[in-house]
């Protein structure tokens, strides 16, 4: 218990570093915004947060609904399915020559990338099943195929958008933006406080599913209802990640794994922690690139987050495995 709550106190002391940093750093160097400078990196911060949160949690939520380690958001389907659909309704409105504003831009965006997302959680969890239960091994590869076929879908549709190319690719590979859909921000300070609150009570219950669903059900967990709860909060919190920022990877897969590494399986500890470190990801990462001049563009946050996201991977799998046989 002791370790735990260190663990949650340096995450914490991480997450408010990350905050600080992200409001001092701007492009022309480290100075502490005032005014209207105040108002657009106070806003990019919440937006920061709102994405890596929603991204961990969701991280969180599909690797107990799948019950594997290796399911997230970016990787088994659900983000590049939301990708897909918004990049979908994007090409549909620029066929149709449809002028929109941005709060109904917004508004489709949110709608499309929703469906998506539940579509591509749906389609793995079922094509993942063997005689009615889940195989770890084939929900992996199910949902990387699902995951590469959306991804495939988005760059054919880009490829008929030559003049949304740049704009979209960019988005595509994931990136925090100055003027974040006012709606999405909103929905994000709302959701992402009660999911990590939902799931922080729901802990016992999230730990029972890991053991399976006869162990579970004899504790008195309800499996169906718990199933149907994580489905629709990781749906809606990797739509809300990705109508803001775009399909960036890694951060809810290894936000959870960190986590777990540092203070144990326990979810009254990997759910609220999730949370700081995929936040502390995203705005970390999002100072890196501020910090860096790329002349008349930032390079992608996406970038960061899976160079970074895949060596934090293969070091906590080289330590797990050199303690396993040990």
């Amino acid at each position: 218990m002791r370790r735990s709550v260190l663990v949650i106190l340096l995450l914490t002391v991480v997450f408010v570093s990350a905050v600080v940093l992200r409001l001092a750093v701007g492009p022309a160097g480290v100075s502490w915004p005032t005014g209207e400078t105040w108002n657009l990196r106070a806003d990019r911060v919440l937006s920061g947060f709102i994405v890596g949160a929603s991204l961990a949690l969701a991280g969180v939520f599909l690797q107990c609904l799948l019950r594997n380690p290796l399911a997230s958001p970016d990787l088994i389907g659900p983000a590049s399915g939301a990708g897909f659909a918004v990049t979908l309704s994007t090409f549909l409105a620029h066929t149709a020559g449809i002028g929109l504003s941005a709060a109904a831009v917004a508004t489709v965006n949110s709608g499309a990338a929703l469906a998506g997302a539940f579509a591509a959680i749906a389609l793995v969890y079922l094509l993942s099943q063997s005689r009615g239960h889940l195989e770890p091994v084939r929900l992996v590869l199910v949902g990387v195929i699902v995951s590469i076929m959306f991804s495939a879908g988005t760059m054919f549709l880009m490829y008929l958008m030559p003049d949304r190319g740049l704009s979209l690719s960019r988005w595509t590979i994931g990136a925090l933006s100055d003027d974040a859909p006012r709606q999405a921000l909103l929905a994000g300070v709302a959701l992402v406080p009660f999911a990590a609150v939902a799931g922080t009570f729901a802990a016992p219950m999230l730990d029972a599913s890991s053991l399976g669903d006869d162990e579970a059900t004899s504790l008195g967990v309800p499996i169906r209802p718990l199933r149907i709860c994580l489905f629709l909060a990781s749906g809606v919190l990797t739509a809300l990640a990705v109508v803001l920022a775009g399909p960036i990877g890694f951060v809810g897969l290894i936000s959870p794994h960190l986590v777990r590494f540092a203070a144990g399986p326990g979810h009254r500890i990997v759910v609220p922690g999730s949370v700081l470190a995929g936040a502390s990801i995203i705005l970390l990462s999002d100072s890196a690139i501020r910090a860096i001049d790329l002349g008349s563009g930032r390079m992608p946050i996406g970038i960061i987050t899976a160079m970074v996201g895949g060596a934090v991977f293969i070091a906590l799998a080289n330590q797990s495995r050199f303690g396993a046989n040990n």
